[in-house]
């Protein structure tokens, strides 16, 4: 089993391997039952004391995640949730260099009838026949497109209509500045592949989005979580434990962030930037959601005050148009874009070109009035999520309504008892997103995260009356 153990880290070795080990856990890359490697063996591998292992084993049998029997070896606990995968025999023992797979396990829920858990939007709400029928047409008139890899930096019309839009909204970047990425997820991935290391701190805002934990993670990176209030990540935190542990990357959401819904002010947003300036560190601005605003557009981007290359910014178009196209684009400066091609050209040899000529002409012409309509639409459905948490939350549950996005972050009044409680809504149909998973694991999260988007608003105030009901029997 391969930990990447970091000696200069402030987490001591036992915090590393129990929290590494915790993560594999809670994110389903260890099945409960699973024997793990003895304290002797372990030790070896990752050229430890015994002693080191042993502290480890007790950290997490405290926390409830294994439990261990004289003679017979430590097995992972086995805990509420929905049907255990079979084992595969040799391949348990096979080693992996995956530390945690949270976002995986969070899109696996196939069968509940109310999917609380994911940050999507209604296929009813999205252009699909408009962008399906496109593709049908490329097939038919075009059919060369699936025959060729395509740039690997990205079409170069489908670039010069993003360089427009990004232009529109205060991000000054040409379409030679432009990659198109399988997502935004790509390219956190191709960021972190290209620029973190074992060992590397890596500053994101508490909590953060499990997506971009999971790529940190499995890049070894130290992760620092830096708390938030009402306008964003809190720069003065960030600033003393940068002095104390200077920044190579920091990742942050800052406009209806996933998972809280908090926008950074553009006094924050200014700040950041000047950090990063002072650290000479790159800021990656993670950006699917400033377009669903309810009420009035949010501050500029980050990217737009950056005169020097620090930021590297992303926009995810899938997410609010066609999520099986996968098409988002990352703007960055300088050599910094031509290492990311680079990296994206060895990972995939460039996004399909038929989704990209695909989507080109609804982002070209329709784009903004669409997104006029989608939030109109988003807003309805957050107004009857927040009646309805008004009306029904239990005593002590706390939330704040987002001025845009697709999400709901609640507050529960303790931490305890979250995971029954997702069991049971497991057995009731309804899934959310427990706030754990939002945390690289040191501690319970009190908050659990409600998507209002995935469903019709019908189907949605079903499910968040049931779920309402449901919180407040297992809060009694």
């Amino acid at each position: 089993m391969h930990i990447e153990l970091v000696r200069s880290s402030t987490k001591s070795l036992p915090q590393q391997i129990s929290g590494t080990l915790a993560q594999r856990i809670t994110s389903g890359l260890l099945q409960p039952g699973m024997r793990l490697p003895s304290v002797r063996s372990l030790a070896s591998s990752l050229k430890v004391s015994q002693v080191t292992v042993s502290k480890a084993y007790d950290d997490l049998e405290s926390h409830g995640h294994i439990l261990c029997s004289q003679g017979k070896g430590c097995f992972v606990a086995k805990k509420p949730q929905k049907a255990q995968e079979a084992g595969s025999g040799w391949q348990d023992g096979y080693d992996d260099f995956l530390p945690r797979a949270q976002l995986w396990r969070n899109f696996d829920y196939s069968n509940v009838q109310y999917p609380f858990h994911i940050a999507a939007i209604h296929s009813d709400l999205l252009p699909l026949d408009e962008i399906g029928s496109t593709m049908s047409r490329l097939v038919l008139e075009q059919p060369e497109l699936m025959a060729s890899y395509g740039n690997f930096q990205g079409d170069s019309e489908l670039r010069e209509v993003m360089s427009r839009h990004l232009r529109k909204h205060g991000v000054s970047v040409q379409a030679s500045g432009i990659m198109i990425t399988s997502g935004s997820q790509q390219g956190i991935d191709l960021v972190a592949r290209t620029f973190v290391g074992p060992g590397d701190t890596v500053y994101l805002e508490a909590p953060s989005y499990t997506g971009a934990i999971d790529v940190f993670a499995g890049r070894g990176a130290e992760m620092i979580f830096v708390p938030m209030d009402d306008e964003g990540m809190r720069i003065d935190v960030l600033t003393k434990l940068c002095d104390r542990r200077p920044p190579k990357l920091i990742y942050t959401n800052p406009t209806f962030q996933n998972p809280s819904g908090v926008t950074m002010s553009i006094t924050r947003r200014q700040r950041l930037l000047e950090l990063a300036r002072s650290y000479r560190c790159l800021i990656v601005e993670d950006d699917p959601f400033s377009d669903l605003y309810f009420h009035k557009p949010p501050p500029s981007p980050i990217k737009s005050l950056d005169e020097e290359g620090h930021v590297v910014y992303m926009k995810s178009f899938s997410k609010v148009i066609a999520p099986g196209c996968r098409i988002a684009c990352v703007a960055a400066g300088g050599n910094i874009l031509s290492r990311l091609i680079a990296a994206k050209s060895a990972s995939d040899l460039g996004s399909p070109l038929l989704n990209q000529r695909a989507v080109l002409p609804f982002i070209a012409r329709k784009y903004e009035a669409y997104a006029e309509q989608l939030r109109a639409a988003l807003r309805g459905r957050m107004e009857i999520a927040a009646k309805l948490l008004k009306q029904h939350a239990p005593p002590g549950v706390t939330w704040n309504l987002p001025e845009g996005g697709l999400n709901l972050w609640l507050q529960l009044p303790a931490a305890e008892g979250i995971a029954g409680l997702h069991a049971r809504a497991e057995q009731e149909g309804i899934s959310f997103l427990p706030g754990d998973v939002c945390y690289s694991g040191e501690k319970p999260s009190r908050h659990i995260r409600l998507c209002y988007s995935q469903m019709t608003e019908a189907e949605m105030e079903r499910g968040l009356r049931q779920f309402l009901l449901l919180l407040r029997e297992h809060l009694r």
